[in-house]
């Protein structure tokens, strides 16, 4: 089921056998397609007039894990009919300027992107955390906007791991630093829509080199997910011009901690030799 005509086929054949709620989630997702990816999932029921628990039994008795793969399948068609410009995103927000619930919405779509986090991962998170466990290298790689949860994600991990290192690309080299990757190592990629050309190289460097990927993105249908040895998702709904990267980073911090529960001592250790190492060199003000 990877493309929005086949999901619609399915719900068409199930739809006489579906509850009434069930149905009226059907006709409003199908009526109104380009809305779905733009919506959260409490905003979408909203809309609907139903519970965002109906939406997400609605979504699982397809076949789905969760929303987010649901979801998934609206934001896929909705790209390939051309991905929403940054600029008409910032066009509705400059409309909608004197409305008074904007903070209200603003932090309604990200604490829904929180919610959607253990949805979609609580499952996931094991194959991530035991795939970067057996790493005998661990690369990081997120270019243009998916570069702050990279950069995150690397720097915070190093505290406890030295064999990381983060591809950043700079002066045109990201061709030469994706020939480090072999055999044994993780490939960490982070991306969402629209997705960086880059990060799109660095996969197939990874499938040629046959090193593993673990994909951090937003979707199941992003080309960095596709062949990935794991992938953990998020969301990045945001009545904002740009997509949201709470999510993201809260999915760096829970991945890492429960890295560490599992590296044991031993990582405590390293974080704290480098910690008194970068108190003693003066690296902090005091």
């Amino acid at each position: 089921m990877n493309s929005l005509s086949t999901l619609t086929e399915r719900i068409q054949a199930a739809f006489a056998a579906m509850s009434p709620q069930f149905q009226q989630s059907a006709r409003y997702v199908l009526d109104h397609a380009d809305q779905v990816p733009l919506l959260s999932m409490r905003q979408l029921a909203a809309q609907a007039q139903v519970q965002p628990a109906t939406l997400l039994r609605f979504a699982q008795s397809l076949g789905f894990g969760g929303w987010a793969e649901f979801k998934a399948v609206f934001t896929q068609a909705l790209h390939g009919q051309g991905a929403r410009r940054y600029a008409d995103q910032a066009r509705a927000v400059v409309r909608n300027r004197n409305k008074e619930d904007r903070l209200a919405q603003a932090l309604t779509a990200q604490m829904d992107n929180l919610a959607l986090l253990r949805e979609v991962n609580e499952a996931r998170l094991p194959q991530a955390i035991s795939l970067l466990a057996k790493a005998k290298r661990v690369f990081v790689a997120g270019f243009r906007a998916s570069f702050a949860p990279a950069f995150s994600f690397h720097y915070q991990y190093r505290l406890f791991r030295p064999s990381i290192a983060l591809l950043r690309g700079e002066s045109g080299t990201l061709d030469m630093d994706l020939r480090a990757l072999q055999k044994g190592d993780v490939l960490v990629l982070f991306g969402f829509a629209p997705y960086s050309q880059e990060a799109v190289l660095a996969h197939q460097a990874a499938r040629q080199a046959d090193a593993q990927i673990l994909a951090i993105c937003d979707s199941l249908l992003a080309p960095i997910a596709q062949q990935a040895d794991a992938t953990l998702l998020f969301g990045t709904d945001s009545p904002s011009f740009f997509p949201s990267l709470v999510a993201a980073q809260a999915l760096v911090e829970v991945l890492l901690e429960q890295v560490l529960a599992k590296a044991g001592s031993r990582a405590v250790s390293g974080i704290e030799l480098l910690e008194n190492q970068l108190h003693q060199s003066g690296a902090y003000w005091k």
